[in-house]
């Protein structure tokens, strides 16, 4: 065996780092070693702060809990409700904000139906064997598969340009509420459009947190020193730059396009359902283009904001006869690809309110057009009660959005088309809400790495009053689970 010679022990980067100076005299090692030393300290009184840090996080006297579910699910809606309930003076000062996004939400539905006139338009002007042509808009093409459209008539064309500023609202409204946001594809309930071409779906504005647009819009507010800002509201009617002005310009002709029948047969067929979507008020807009509107809690509810990332809210809330605690709320917003970061930073999280929309059925994930949202809800669902860091984790499902559900059932939208298993079952909501609660269950049982309680609510968090009292139902089991945990109920 070769022997390694001297000059290349001599040579080896690790000794030579840590090996003295040379011609190092007595007085300068001892410098050294004390430096060395108070180094070394510091370093060990990190190690311990980052450690007390982590002990005092897991011995924190709050509750913490995770709302956790797919885009549009409803995480963002039920911590609204968890705001309109607790802190009723912090929500209605959000309201100059929260008119904003609803203004936005009508703009972009309005821009829905001109694209889709936009469509029709190009499919009666193109022949078989002419190119495909491209409309002005970029979320405008002409359909893969031939459908056929209802006729448009002038008047129908005349109601297209009259609305046109409405899409320089809904760009304006954009940029006022989040300046540094990014523009993504739309969020999955359009997904189900087979005519309408992956890659050229309607787009929607996503902000980074729930808290930091707020912050930005509001500082936007408050420059104004007009005397016309209302102190109540902080929303300034006389503002020239409101969106509200033009908006009222285009009442009467948003109201005639909406209601109009060949409108309707038009979204009919191209597999859109406005009504079905966040952020749906085309059936108020007399009240909401109104010049002096002020959002209602139950428009706050509805209003539809994508976020992403996570976002931490506090609350100090009051359960039953307990006294107040701290709660900390943490939204988990975005897509499908960002889930999987969350689970190691919540170890400690005392419940998981999860929530998954049964409305989605028949639509299709925008990540992944090839997965069933509900399919998707499913596995994420067993992958949060599989995961070991949670297994001492409260788990409560919210079966989401079961007014939506409904509708879909009562207007002929088969389930069975979508959920193969359920076969020839009935086509109810008391059905299909049954078999899904069973299926969930199911998951919660066969997959938990240590016997839990089933936790299951159908909610609609849209709705108030129904929903004020199943969280107040499910704060209180929480807190008394939280009490409980360390020896103090």
């Amino acid at each position: 065996m070769p022997r390694r010679s001297v000059a290349s022990e001599d040579n080896d980067p690790l000794t030579l780092a840590i090996a003295p100076p040379p011609n190092e005299t007595p007085v300068e090692r001892e410098q050294r070693l004390a430096e060395e030393k108070k180094a070394k300290e510091v370093s060990d009184s990190i190690d311990e702060e980052i450690n007390a840090q982590r002990l005092a996080e897991k011995k924190e006297d709050s509750v913490k809990v995770l709302l956790l579910g797919q885009s549009e699910s409803g995480k963002t809606t039920t911590l609204k409700n968890f705001q309109l309930i607790n802190s009723p003076k912090a929500f209605k000062a959000e309201r100059a904000s929260w008119r904003a996004v609803v203004q936005l939400n009508v703009a972009r539905s309005i821009r829905i139906i001109i694209d889709a006139i936009t469509r029709a338009q190009q499919a009666s002007s193109s022949s078989p064997s002419s190119p495909v042509a491209q409309g002005s808009s970029d979320d405008i093409s002409i359909p893969d598969t031939e459908t056929e459209f209802p006729t448009l008539t002038v008047e129908h064309l005349k109601l297209k340009m009259r609305l046109s500023p409405l899409l320089q609202v809904e760009e304006s409204l954009w940029r006022r509420l989040s300046p540094s946001s990014a523009v993504e594809f739309e969020a999955s309930h359009l997904a189900s459009i087979t005519n309408v071409p992956h890659s050229t779906r309607p787009k929607e504005v996503y902000v980074q947190s729930s808290m930091a647009w707020k912050s930005t819009f509001s500082r936007l507010l408050s420059t104004s020193t007009r005397d016309s800002v209302e102190s109540d509201t902080g929303i300034d009617f006389d503002d020239p730059k409101d969106p509200g002005v033009i908006l009222n310009n285009c009442a009467e002709d948003m109201i005639k396009l909406w209601h109009d029948s060949t409108i309707r047969e038009l979204l009919n067929v191209s597999g859109i359902r406005l009504e079905d979507t966040p952020g749906f008020f085309l059936d108020d807009l007399e009240r909401i283009t109104a010049l002096r509107y002020v959002p209602s809690d139950d428009d706050i509810l509805k209003a539809r904001l994508k976020t992403m990332g996570v976002s931490e809210h506090r609350f100090v809330l009051k359960t039953g006869n307990l006294v107040s605690r701290d709660w900390r709320v943490f939204d988990v917003g975005g897509a499908r690809s960002l889930l999987a970061a969350w689970a190691p930073f919540f170890e400690f999280i005392n419940a998981i309110i999860f929530l998954a929309p049964l409305s989605c059925f028949d639509q299709s994930l925008i990540e992944d057009p090839s997965v069933n949202r509900l399919e998707d809800s499913i596995l994420l669902w067993r992958s949060i009660v599989s995961n070991q860091l949670l297994q001492k984790t409260e788990l409560i499902l919210f079966l989401n959005k079961c007014d939506i559900l409904k509708a879909k059932l009562e207007s002929g939208i088969q389930f069975s088309k979508w959920v193969i298993s359920y076969s020839d079952r009935p086509n109810t909501f008391e059905g299909t809400s049954k078999y899904m609660k069973k299926k969930f269950s199911t998951i919660h049982k066969n997959n938990s790495p240590t016997p839990r309680t089933f936790y299951c609510h159908f909610t609609s968090v849209t709705d108030i009053q129904s929903t004020f009292q199943i969280l107040e139902n499910v704060k209180d089991f929480i807190v008394r689970k939280s009490l409980a945990d360390s020896h103090m109920l």
